[in-house]
């Protein structure tokens, strides 16, 4: 981003000589939100400052300064948009270059229209019709002229009443009054006239309306820099605001068939700048810059005065409190000491700065390396903001200022009023080819003529459109973005009907490549892309140099060409020659490769040996599968075999339960009770065996599923 130059804001009272600190700050660059506006008429007495030079950047902001003499203590008036005076109020610098000071800026004050309304004793802001102003009016005296007479008479209050009229409903609106005979209704529908007696409210009625008018009216606003000191005086003023964006066009004349040998064949092209000035003031004379820098910007409403309310606090009432005395703490003595410090530091002299940079043989080390955001007057606060400049045929200078690219006109501009003018910036010959564009996601058979330009005018171009002349004749538009010293693009301006392109597809995909990685197959997939262009030259009579354009996809690799003639981010550019009457093809192949992951485990015999019969895994990899097949197997039988003990167990667990409770209704010296307990022993003993085979079981069904699991984990066979 570019900046304008450091200046300085001088409050009231500063003067060169003054023992205080006088506060530096860079001027920001700001937008407005209006057109400029400014007279050059003024009051008896006072100073005009003209503009001296102007700065305007693609961000829709100018810079604007102005530079004058004036003789003595001298008021300069400046006029301003209303809706402008914030911008001034936000960017204005005022600079009294030889040694006097700036006493005051000066400016109408803007209250809300609001505010300013409720202040009269009668508030017309809400008040559009008689009923309405009536209401406001309870207790003033007036006068109502009525077909049946004049009556006269306090107003007590207004009211509605509905009555019917040819058989329909109205309501009509009454005006009570207090006469001198009593209380009377007026109909408000037959007055055709009303009169404030009282001649104060009347004024008041009268200027309420008057500010209303002249809230309207306001257009624009004085803004008055009071000047003290002593002789001739160089007076400096710059401010910041809203301007439309200057616009770039662009003239390329490629050359004819007709050119000779010894002329230049190279293309020439031929740069305009379209500036408006939408102000109320003529540029006459003033030194012009173009800047394409976007400084940030913003408005504020500084101008309208704000009123914050304030909460309504009840009276306290509280018993008498003694006075109290506090200590000072550290810090606040520690502040006053800075404070001190700070009104002993010596002085900045930041006009006797502005001079030394303006003048012609200052040092380097007192030239701003910020760069010039504004323009220079040529002996101004900013004519020295300039760098190395790099002049061609047009009347404009090119540098680089800052971070931003900056074309000053050599030769001072004039500019009516409301009107706009294209000025020349850029003439000189370039490199340039012919060729034709071709890229089959524009979906024509068709490429486009074209011109490769490379920028070799050691200047930057601007975004803008590009007339394109073919030797004499009118060949197409344009459009070219921003380019750099050096850079070169693409533009095309017409279709070359001449070419006819075609263009086939052919994809396929194969596996390629399959093996075990830490215990999961890695299946590899291979696609290739092949992708035909064939262009047919219809013109007998030349050749063309056609830029194909293909897509660059990511994690594809191109295979055929080898490499392209051009790589963007997202473009891949081929060069092909097509002869005169003759066809020419581009096969382009392009490859990519994709693996999927699939766990050991969840491949089941079937599949793995389809694997192998496709060819896709090897007889190493096949073994590795039923290998661990086997040791799957293992760990099966074991859960089997757990599974067949638990089944005894809970069967014999079972019929015990069924023993009990046949058991609890016999006698103990039966036959069945012997037998029942009996047959309890001999499962008790059982059950202890089953348990025995279940733990050794599952620590089996353990081991054999560690053996598996490090037999997989560690698993990568080619």
């Amino acid at each position: 981003m570019a900046h304008a130059p450091m200046l300085a804001r001088v409050s009231s009272g500063f003067t060169s000589g003054s023992p205080r600190v006088i506060l530096a700050m860079a001027l920001a660059v700001a937008s407005g939100s209006s057109a400029f506006g400014q007279q050059p008429g003024g009051k008896a007495g006072e100073t005009h400052l003209p503009i001296s030079s102007i700065t305007l950047y693609r961000s829709g902001v100018g810079y604007f300064e102005r530079l004058g003499r004036v003789d003595g203590s001298a008021s300069v008036s400046l006029r301003f948009a209303t809706e402008q005076v914030n911008d001034i109020l936000k960017s204005m610098v005022v600079l009294d270059l030889s040694g006097g000071s700036v006493e005051s800026v000066r400016y109408g004050s803007q209250e809300p229209l609001e505010r300013r309304l409720a202040s009269f004793a009668i508030d017309v802001s809400a008040a559009g019709s008689m009923e309405e102003l009536l209401h406001q009016l309870r207790g003033a005296p007036v006068r109502i002229a009525t077909p049946d007479g004049t009556v006269e008479g306090t107003v007590m209050g207004v009211e509605g009443r509905t009555e019917m009229v040819d058989r329909v409903t109205i309501r009509r609106p009454f005006v009570n009054l207090l006469t001198s005979k009593g209380m009377r209704s007026v109909g408000l529908y037959n007055a055709s006239n009303m009169e404030i007696t009282d001649p104060a409210l009347a004024s008041e009625l009268a200027k309420a309306l008057g500010a209303l008018a002249e809230h309207r009216a306001d257009n624009t606003k004085a803004v008055d820099l009071s000047l003290k000191g002593q002789g001739t005086r160089e007076v400096f003023v710059s401010y910041i605001h809203e301007m439309p964006v200057w616009k770039a066009s662009y003239r390329l004349v490629l050359p004819g068939a007709d050119r000779s040998e010894a002329s230049d064949s190279r293309p020439t092209l031929q740069g305009w700048a379209i500036v408006e000035n939408n102000t109320d003031e003529d540029w006459q004379g003033v030194n012009l810059s173009l800047v394409a820098g976007q400084p940030v910007s913003f408005t504020m409403n500084l101008y309208q005065s704000f009123y914050v309310k304030r909460p309504d606090v009840p009276v306290p009432v509280a018993a008498g409190v003694a006075p109290r005395n506090y200590e000072a703490t550290f810090a606040a003595a520690d502040a006053l000491m800075s404070q001190a410090d700070a009104d002993n530091a010596p002085e900045f002299d930041l006009a006797r700065v502005a001079k030394e940079r303006a003048a012609p043989g200052a040092p380097p080390a007192m030239r701003s390396s910020a760069g010039g955001g504004g323009g220079s007057a040529g002996r101004g606060f900013a004519s020295s903001f300039g760098v190395d400049a790099m002049r061609t045929q047009a009347s404009a200078t090119a540098a680089e200022s800052g971070e931003v690219f900056m074309y000053r006109l050599d030769t001072p501009v004039t500019v009516e009023r409301r009107r706009s003018a294209m000025l020349p910036i850029l003439s000189a010959p370039i490199d340039g080819e012919r060729v034709s564009i071709y890229n089959d996601a524009d979906g024509t058979k068709h490429p486009m003529r074209g011109v490769r330009i490379v920028n070799s005018t050691n200047l930057q171009l601007m975004p803008g459109p590009i007339a394109v002349y073919d030797g004499s004749s009118y060949a197409g538009d344009a459009t070219v973005a921003h380019v750099p010293a050096g850079d070169s693009r693409l533009l095309a301006y017409a279709v070359d009907l001449e070419v006819e392109a075609s263009s086939m597809r052919t994809p396929a995909i194969r596996s390629t490549r399959a093996r075990i990685v830490n215990g999961a197959l890695v299946m590899s997939h291979e696609r290739e892309e092949r992708t035909e262009h064939t262009f047919t030259n219809k013109d007998a009579s030349g050749s063309r140099t056609i830029l194909v354009e293909h897509a660059r996809r990511a994690n594809w690799s191109l295979v055929t060409p080898e490499k392209p003639d051009e790589t963007t981010d997202s473009l891949y550019r081929f060069r092909v020659q097509v002869p005169a009457g003759r066809a020419a093809t581009l096969s382009i192949v392009e490859r990519t490769t994709d693996q999927s992951q699939i766990a050991v485990g969840a491949i089941d015999p079937d599949t793995s040996l389809a694997y192998w019969k496709q060819g896709a895994i090897s007889q190493q990899v096949l073994d590795a599968f039923k290998e661990a097949q086997r040791l799957r197997d293992l760990v099966a039988q074991a859960q089997r075999r757990i599974a067949t003990t638990q089944d005894q167990i809970n069967a014999i667990t079972a019929d015990q339960d069924r023993i009990r409770q046949n058991i609890g209704g016999i006698e103990k010296a039966s036959t069945l009770y012997a037998r029942y307990i009996q047959k309890l022993d001999e499962q008790e003993t059982a059950l202890e065996t089953l348990r025995k085979e279940i733990a050794e079981a599952t620590a089996d069904q353990a081991t054999r599923q560690r053996a598996y699991e490090d037999y997989v984990r560690n698993l990568s066979v080619e």
